[in-house]
C-alpha cells in the first residue's frame, strides 16, 4: 500500500510541537530592582550613584601631651617625689621618652665625690655644674632623635641664671619647667624615708622647701602633690605640660 506525502505526518489527531522561543537577551546597564526597593538609576556612564555615607561623629582628642615630643624640667624640693613622678611619668607614655636624673648623674663620679651634706664648697659646685651640662647633652641628643626627655633638679627661683636659665642654655629655649611643691610636712615626711647621700637634714629642707615657695606668683605650673600619689601626681604633670605646650612661649 503506497502512502502519500501527507501520511508521514502526524498521526491523525495530534499537531507537531511547536518550536522552542530564542532566547531573550539580558537589558545592559540596568540592574534587577532590588527586593523591597526601587534600582537606582544609572548615569550616561553606567555607574550606579550610591547613596551618601554617614560621617562618623569626630574622635576627641585624647587629655594631656598625646605623642608630643617635648622637653620637661621637673623642679621641687627634696622628698618632693621628683625622681619618682618623672620615672613614672616617662615610663607610661605613649612615644619613647627618657628620664635624665640629675642626681644619678652627678653620682656617677665615685672617686672624689663632693658630698654637699659634707659641706657645701667649690667642688661640689662645679660637679653639680658637670652634671647639669652632662644632662643637658644628653636631653640635646634624645630630641634629636625623636625622644622626649624629662630631668629633675631642685632648682631656687633666686638664681635664675645659675637654675632655670641654665637648664634652657644646656637643653634649650622651649624647656617646659613644671614645679612640684607638696607642703613641708609631706616633704620632712618623705626626706626622712630616704637614704644615703639623698637624705637631707630637717633644716635643710625647711630652709630648701621657704625657698622654693618663690615660685609662686612666678607663672610656672605647680603641682601640690600632698595628697596624690605617685600615679595621679603623673597624670597632673600630663596635663599641666598639655596646657604649657598649648600656650605661647614667653
Amino acid at each position: 500500500m503506497q502512502h502519500g506525502v501527507g501520511d508521514w505526518g502526524p498521526p491523525q489527531g495530534q499537531h507537531p510541537a511547536a518550536p522552542p522561543p530564542p532566547p531573550i537577551p539580558p537589558a545592559r546597564g540596568w540592574p534587577v530592582p532590588p527586593v523591597g526597593g526601587v534600582a537606582p538609576v544609572p548615569d550616561a556612564t553606567g555607574h550606579i550613584p550610591l547613596p551618601p555615607a554617614v560621617a562618623a561623629p569626630p574622635v576627641p582628642p585624647a587629655p594631656g601631651t598625646g605623642g608630643a615630643t617635648l622637653a620637661v624640667l621637673l623642679i621641687g624640693p627634696a622628698g618632693a617625689g621628683k625622681t619618682t613622678v618623672a620615672r613614672h611619668w616617662a615610663a607610661t607614655r605613649p612615644v619613647p621618652t627618657a628620664h635624665i636624673s640629675l642626681d644619678d648623674v652627678r653620682e656617677w663620679v665615685c672617686s672624689g665625690f663632693a658630698d654637699p651634706q659634707a659641706g657645701w664648697n667649690e667642688h661640689s659646685e662645679a660637679q653639680y655644674r658637670l652634671a647639669r651640662r652632662t644632662c643637658g647633652f644628653a636631653a640635646r641628643n634624645f630630641l634629636a632623635n625623636g625622644i622626649s626627655c624629662i630631668l629633675d633638679d631642685a632648682v631656687f627661683p633666686d638664681r635664675p641664671v645659675v637654675g632655670l636659665g641654665g637648664w634652657k642654655r644646656h637643653v634649650g629655649p622651649a624647656l617646659l619647667p613644671v614645679v612640684l611643691l607638696p607642703g613641708l610636712e609631706i616633704v620632712l615626711d618623705r626626706n626622712a624615708a630616704r637614704s644615703g647621700n639623698r637624705r637631707l637634714s630637717d633644716e635643710e629642707v625647711a630652709r630648701i622647701h621657704g625657698r622654693m615657695a618663690g615660685w609662686y606668683g612666678s607663672g610656672l605650673p605647680i603641682i601640690d602633690n600632698s595628697h596624690l600619689d605617685v600615679e595621679g601626681t603623673a597624670r597632673a604633670l600630663d596635663e599641666a605640660l598639655a596646657r604649657a605646650s598649648a600656650s605661647p612661649q614667653g
